[in-house]
Order: C-alpha cells, then sequence, then structure tokens
C-alpha cells in the first residue's frame, strides 16, 4: 500500500513539475512577446486591421492661351453605407425619407433605396454602394440627405473620392495634350502636354487610413485626411484653340479626301517660337482619323524638296552660287555614276537660273550644283548645315523627339551619290517641327528660335515660374542671303511657274516650298512605291506672323501625291482662316482743327466745375448737359425739361446748397 501511495506521489511530482515547466515557458513566450517581438506582431495586427492609403491630388489645370481649358481634374464621389454604425432607431425614423431623397436625385424608386438600406442593415453590412460617379454638387447634396447628415459613425455615411481627367475639346489635340500615367510599379508614361509638365500638374498626395472590414474592403476611418493632398500648378500652354480647330479640320479633310496613312499640321508664332496648333492625324483600320501618334515631333522622315531651302542657303553662304548663277537641267535626266536624277517635268527646262530652279524645284539643278560645288570638299558642305543647327534635336520637353540623320563624309551609308541625293532631300532626315523651325528662322531674318509649348505655370493668380523666347542661334545665315531666299519662297507661291502657284490668293500673301518625297524607293515594285507630300512656309509673305508646315504620308497615288496638291491646300486654308478671323486695324487721322466755341464753351464748362459751392451757382446760358454735370455734383437732385441751354433755373444762384434738395432746369 505504502508503494502504492509513494508512486502516486512520484506522479504528482512529475505532472506538477511538468505544468510547472509548462508555465514558465508560457511566461518566458508571453514576454517575448511583449517585449521582444512586441513590436512586430503590433505592426503586423494593425497592417491587417488598418492601412494608410495614399490620396491623389488633383491635379493642375491645363490651358491654352487663351485661358480656355485643355485639360482639368474632375472629382468623381462614391457612396456607400455602413448598416451596422447606425442606431436602429434613427435607421427606422429616417429609412423611407433617405430612400425617398435618393431616388430624386439618382432615378431608381424609393422602393428599391428601402430595400436596399434594409437588407444592409439586416445582413449588418458594412460598405453597401449607393452611387458612383456623382460629381461634387451631387456629392454635397448627398451629405445632407435624412440620416446621411448625421455623419459617419452615426449616419453610416462613406464617402470614397477619386479625380478623373477630362478634355473639354474632345478628340481635338487629344495626342499633343497627352497624358501622364504611373503603373503599380511606379514607372511613368509621359505624353504631350501632360506628360512634358507633370512636374507642374501632379501636385503631392496625401494620406487617408482606412480599416479593413469583411471580404478584404477597406472602410475610410473618420472623415478627415491624415495629409491632405496639395493639388497641382495649373499651366498655361501656348496653344489657340481656334487656330487649333482650324488646323485640325483642314488637316482632316484633306486626309479624307486623299485617303491618307498620316499627316501632320504645326503652325508656330514666327516672332516667339510659340506653338498654336499642332495636329497629328492618323488611320484607323476602318478609315476614320485619331490623334494617334505625335508625329510632328516623333516622325523624323526624308523632307524631299523641302530640304532645298536649307542647300540653296548653304550654297549662297558658301559663294558656291548665287541666285542669278545659271545652270543645265540636262533635258530633266542628269547622270551621275549609274544613278539618274530626274526633274518632275518631262524634257526638263533647260538652262535656267538656280533662282527659278528652286522655284520649280528642279532636282537636275540642285543636284548638280551641290555635287559640282562640294565633290573636293564635302566636309564643307556638310559643317555648313551643322553650322546652322540641323544635325541637333531641339530639346523639347515633350518626350519622344525624332532624331535627325546628318550623315558626315566617312560615316556609314556615305558615298559618291551622297552630296547629289542631300541636294533634294534624300540620305537626310528630320521632323516635322525640326523642318520648320529652320524655315521659321528664315522668316526670322536667320533667328532662330527654339519651339515652346507652354507660357506659363500659375498657382490660382499668382505666376509661378514665367518662359521666354529662347533664342537656338542669333544667325544661322546672313541677312543678305535670308532676304534673298525669302523672295524666292514669295516667288514659289506668286509666280505661274512656281509649284505652289496654285494656292495664290490675291486676298493674302504666303511664301514656302513644296516637296514631294519618295517612301519605299529601294523596293522593285512599283505597287509599293508611296510619297510624303510637304508644304512649309510662313504668312504674311511681307511680315510673317506665323509659320506653317503641312505633312501628309502616303496619299492615295491615284487621286493625288505631290506636295502643292495635296499638303499645299491645308497650309493655305489655315492661313486663310487665320487671316479672316484677324481683326484688321487701320488707324484714322482725325482732323485736328478745334471749334473755337466748341473749346469756349468747354473752357467756361471746366472752370464752373474746379469751383467750390456753397451756394447754387448761376448755370444759365449753359448747355444742359454741363449743367446736370456741375448741379449733381453738388449733390442736387437735377430734373431737367426740354433740350438745348439753361434757359432758366428754379432755384436761384446764391441759395444756400444745405437748403436745397432738388433743382428744376427749363431748356431752350
Amino acid at each position: 500500500m505504502a508503494v502504492t501511495d509513494k508512486n502516486i506521489l512520484t506522479r504528482l511530482y512529475i505532472v506538477a513539475a511538468c505544468l510547472f515547466l509548462f508555465a514558465v515557458a508560457v511566461m518566458v513566450k508571453l514576454v517575448s512577446i511583449q517585449w521582444v517581438d512586441g513590436e512586430k506582431y503590433r505592426n503586423l495586427a494593425e497592417e491587417r486591421t488598418t492601412k494608410m492609403f495614399t490620396i491623389a491630388p488633383n491635379r493642375g489645370n491645363l490651358y491654352s492661351d487663351d485661358g480656355s481649358l485643355l485639360a482639368t481634374s474632375v472629382s468623381r464621389y462614391t457612396i456607400r453605407f455602413d448598416a451596422v454604425t447606425v442606431d436602429d432607431t434613427d435607421f427606422k425614423e429616417q429609412v423611407v425619407p433617405l430612400a425617398d431623397a435618393l431616388s430624386g436625385l439618382l432615378g431608381k424608386s424609393s422602393s428599391h433605396y428601402q430595400q436596399l438600406l434594409r437588407k444592409a442593415k439586416q445582413n449588418k453590412n458594412r460598405y453597401v454602394l449607393i452611387a458612383r460617379n456623382l460629381d461634387y454638387s451631387e456629392y454635397m447634396e448627398v451629405k445632407e440627405f435624412p440620416l446621411f447628415r448625421m455623419g459617419p459613425y452615426q449616419g453610416g455615411l462613406i464617402i470614397e473620392q477619386k479625380t478623373v481627367r477630362e478634355h473639354p475639346l474632345g478628340k481635338i489635340a487629344e495626342r499633343s495634350v497627352g497624358y501622364e500615367r504611373v503603373d503599380e510599379n511606379g514607372y511613368y508614361t509621359r505624353v504631350g502636354l501632360e506628360g512634358a509638365f507633370g512636374e507642374y500638374l501632379r501636385g503631392t498626395e496625401g494620406k487617408r487610413l482606412k480599416q479593413k472590414i469583411a471580404k478584404g474592403q477597406w472602410k475610410p476611418i473618420g472623415q478627415d485626411n491624415i495629409v491632405e493632398p496639395k493639388d497641382g500648378y495649373d499651366v498655361v500652354s501656348t496653344i489657340d484653340i481656334n487656330i487649333q480647330d482650324i488646323a485640325h479640320h483642314a488637316l482632316l479633310k484633306q486626309l479624307e479626301h486623299y485617303k491618307a496613312e498620316h499627316g501632320s499640321v504645326i503652325v508656330m508664332e514666327t516672332k516667339t517660337g510659340e506653338i498654336k496648333a499642332i495636329s497629328n492625324l492618323g488611320r484607323t483600320a476602318e478609315g476614320k482619323y485619331y490623334e494617334r501618334l505625335n508625329y510632328a515631333i516623333g516622325e523624323s522622315h526624308e523632307p524631299g524638296s523641302t530640304f532645298k531651302l536649307m542647300n540653296l542657303v548653304a550654297a549662297l553662304e558658301d559663294k558656291v552660287i548665287d541666285t542669278s548663277s545659271v545652270v543645265d537641267t540636262e533635258k530633266g535626266i542628269w547622270r551621275i555614276y549609274r544613278h539618274r536624277v530626274r526633274d518632275s517635268k518631262h524634257g526638263g527646262y533647260g538652262k535656267i537660273s538656280m533662282a527659278k530652279a528652286f522655284e520649280v524645284s528642279s532636282n537636275t539643278a540642285f543636284a548638280k550644283t551641290i555635287h559640282n560645288g562640294y565633290k573636293h570638299a564635302p566636309e564643307k558642305y556638310v559643317n555648313r548645315l551643322m553650322s546652322m543647327n540641323l544635325h541637333q534635336e531641339l530639346g523639347l520637353p515633350i518626350k519622344g523627339e525624332g532624331i535627325p540623320v546628318l550623315r558626315y563624309p566617312g560615316d556609314k551609308g556615305w558615298s559618291g551619290l551622297s552630296l547629289a541625293q542631300m541636294a533634294y532631300g534624300y540620305e537626310v532626315a528630320m521632323t516635322p517641327l525640326q523642318v520648320l523651325t529652320f524655315y521659321n528662322a528664315i522668316a526670322n531674318d536667320g533667328e532662330m528660335i527654339k519651339p515652346r509649348l507652354i507660357k506659363e505655370v500659375r498657382e490660382w493668380d499668382r505666376t509661378v515660374y514665367q518662359f521666354d523666347k529662347e533664342i537656338i542661334d542669333a544667325s544661322i545665315c546672313s541677312k543678305e542671303t535670308a532676304a534673298k531666299v525669302k523672295g524666292l519662297m514669295k516667288n514659289v507661291v506668286e509666280k505661274k511657274h512656281g509649284t505652289g502657284h496654285g494656292l495664290y490668293s490675291p486676298n493674302f500673301s504666303m511664301a514656302g516650298k513644296t516637296g514631294t518625297a519618295q517612301k519605299n524607293y529601294a523596293s522593285k515594285d512599283p505597287d509599293k512605291l508611296r510619297y510624303i507630300s510637304t508644304f512649309a512656309g510662313y504668312f504674311p509673305a511681307e511680315n510673317p506672323k506665323y509659320s506653317c508646315i503641312v505633312v501628309i504620308h502616303e496619299p492615295d497615288k491615284s487621286v493625288g501625291y505631290y506636295g502643292a496638291d495635296v499638303s499645299g491646300p491645308v497650309f493655305k486654308s489655315v492661313a486663310q482662316k487665320i487671316y479672316a478671323n484677324s481683326p484688321l486695324i487701320d488707324e484714322v487721322d482725325m482732323p485736328r482743327k478745334i471749334d473755337e466755341k466748341v473749346d469756349s464753351n468747354f473752357q467756361k464748362y471746366y472752370a464752373e466745375a474746379q469751383k467750390k459751392y456753397n451756394q447754387v451757382p448761376n448755370v444759365k446760358g449753359m448747355s444742359g448737359m454741363d449743367a446736370i454735370s456741375i448741379l449733381e455734383n453738388l449733390g442736387l437732385q437735377v430734373e431737367v425739361k426740354g433740350n438745348g441751354k439753361v434757359k432758366k433755373q428754379s432755384i436761384s444762384h446764391g441759395t444756400d446748397i444745405s437748403k436745397v434738395d432738388k433743382i428744376v432746369l427749363e431748356l431752350s
């Protein structure tokens, strides 16, 4: 018996020891959790129940130069309901008025909202959706609805805000206005003005604390943000919406007529470099056109005959030729090695001056002149082109500028044909905006200005940054050379033999150069041969205010493909409509002869008006208007009978003004 009791006692000791060790282990673990890993687990628990969310700020507005909106951020609101936080008594009293109010605003029946709210209350739903995409006025109205006006804790109102970007002009200039997007990894995609000036527009993010509820949903805690978002600055662009609209529709009309693949138009203010319009339209598979890519800035291609202006300026500056120099066009075909340079006119132009060669756009004349003039020193030719900045990007804030191609002797691709090819716009590449920048420099007598898309950055009515004219090169050529080629570009339009004469109008003047470049010319299949049609220039010809370039790719050859026919009419339409919309101010010299009687009356009135009266003055003999002016300035009420001069006044002069309220004047 004693042995049995001893065994039992031993077992009890063992059990007690195990329990003691277990208790010690529990205490150690509790201490470890509390003091060693406590912070870790507290943070983990908090992360699983509450989380800080970022609040996107409102992007700043993007404006045109006259203050019209190009892009703006609009707040949209989602309304949800937390049925658990609402007192049962409050819910029963106000659910019907709330449903009626929601019905009146949102359109669905009151019974629909009563059923929705009652079901949420029954199921203890803490996040039931009431409405999406409400604007600000609707959101403010909802906040004052029955029950909801009690706020988030007593009324169950949950408000979620987001911002969306809207473009009031719709599809016009959509690609130029652009966008800025960021993915889940923080990488930005920046397009157009929105992308270029995102640092000003985007603002600073705010912070909002939310609590995790059922089904992985997050409910905002409280009504206030932890950190308020700061809205972005407003950006005022150089775009003129009227000119933009003109350019867009003129380009669209021509693209549709010629069934072209895509095209672009740029209009620049000559003296400032401000881009007033930039339109880029590409064709869909269905034959419709929309702002697909920014061809004007990003697409570098062989410019064709518009590059003849650059060649003529180079040759004039290097004294290789003068505009009066005579060149034989070789019956329209000039052979160089195994290559043939052809003119568009069958049989050529005979022996002509370089001035006329430019006006008729003779390939043979330019190829012969540049090849023969520089064949012993081709680097001199390329150096001259480089001195005019034709090898450099413009350095625009908009991403994706096309890279110009200007080969140097010895570079890969340079050959004995290069000088002749470059003479009429092949083996080189430029974007439309780069070409226009050069033409704009000629319009400015040689001053090359950097194209500009932004005027200023604003915060409300305060200017934060001001952007002014930026000069790339004060003189790309002599004023003498600029004057010569400006005259020739005017002749391109005005002279009957000029390639752009079909655009001539006696009502307004234009100057420019046509260009027709072949595309896919390396292919031996004639069906694959395509064209790029261009017209670049400025207007008015005498005192240029705007420069403009129109580039249209791959027009239907059966309809037409020459630059003068395809792109030229767009240029003319833009110029004509800008002329029509620009008021002309004529100064009219007014006769300076002074009417002595009128002057005498005025001097008498002026002398009376300067006096300080304590008594009613004598206004008899004065004109009615002068008398009224003097008396009313003394604080008297004046009643007038008749017209002309004052014949009689109801209150005698000399009467104390403080005793008079009203005076009657009889005029005759």
